[in-house]
């Protein structure tokens, strides 16, 4: 499942290509078709990430290409989308080719075309709806309005690991499992701790390494969390071959020796995920 970074790039990318244009709104799927049609030419005023949520704006059709985003950010209609483990996004220049039937929403203007498969949710919801998803949402490290005192206070009180609480969305939205096993290794934090066993500082300094690799993620379009004196130039070991891409420390390396101490990498079900951690250098 994409994780934050991959999102707020996404929203980046649908706001390049057509923000403040009129946009031909398709569902080749069907699945969609209701309400496309309700979208058709009207302008796509804004796009918005929280967590591993997607939103797209759209304004009236009797709205006009020449007004900005400010003019339009009460968008009267938002597609939510919400990729979950299937979902494929994919952009291309115009002319678009014939879609396939499983597209469940095509976005195209003059220059630009953008295929939606496969995702879990793809649904027009009002303003209110949308305020409602990111109610139940904890704060995104990427958004300028996160609260990070918000998601302190839910794993200060809590007995569940605190690689649990790193995946829960409702405690912070956006870390998937890459980033939590990244950033527990690079804090050398044992994943079972409590959460309620962290400190202020440890946690503070998660908060702010968090928001520091999602934004080089975002930028870069992949994850890569090792220090620059851990990569493979910096330390003479061939560079990661992973259909993820990137350089980590643990994530997907059981077995492996860890970079820093030499010890097998472990892994373990928790959460209903693969975690991966060194028993080493994130002694409990």
């Amino acid at each position: 499942m994409p994780e934050g970074h991959t999102i707020h790039r996404l929203a980046q990318d649908y706001t390049a290509a057509f923000a403040r244009t009129a946009v031909h709104v398709t569902s080749p799927q069907g699945k969609f078709a209701d309400s496309a049609a309700l979208l058709d030419r009207t302008v796509l005023t804004t796009a918005d990430a929280h967590g591993k949520h997607l939103f797209l704006g759209f304004g009236a059709a009797e709205q006009t290409a020449e007004q900005t985003v400010e003019d339009t950010a009460e968008s009267p209609a938002w597609v939510h989308i919400h990729l979950g483990l299937f979902g494929k996004v994919t952009f291309g220049p115009t002319p678009a080719p014939p879609p396939t039937d499983t597209v469940r929403l095509r976005l195209a203007n003059d220059t630009t075309y953008v295929d939606l498969r496969g995702p879990t949710t793809c649904a027009l919801i009002t303003a209110p709806e949308k305020q409602a998803i990111h109610d139940r949402l904890g704060p995104d490290p990427l958004r300028p309005d996160a609260d990070p005192e918000a998601a302190r206070r839910r794993i200060s009180r809590s007995r569940t690991t605190v690689a649990a609480l790193l995946m829960d969305q409702k405690v912070i939205a956006g870390v998937g499992n890459v980033y939590r096993a990244e950033v527990l290794f690079r804090h050398g934090i044992d994943p079972y701790r409590p959460g309620k066993d962290l400190t202020r500082a440890e946690w503070d300094a998660i908060w702010q390494d968090l928001t520091a690799l999602m934004r080089e993620g975002v930028r870069n379009n992949r994850i890569d969390t090792v220090r620059p004196e851990h990569t493979p130039e910096a330390m003479g070991r061939p560079p990661r071959i992973d259909d993820h891409g990137g350089e980590v420390y643990v994530y997907r390396r059981a077995n492996q020796p860890c970079h820093l101490c030499g010890s097998p990498v472990r892994t373990a079900d928790l959460a209903a995920r693969n975690l991966f951690w060194c028993p080493t250098c994130q002694k409990r």
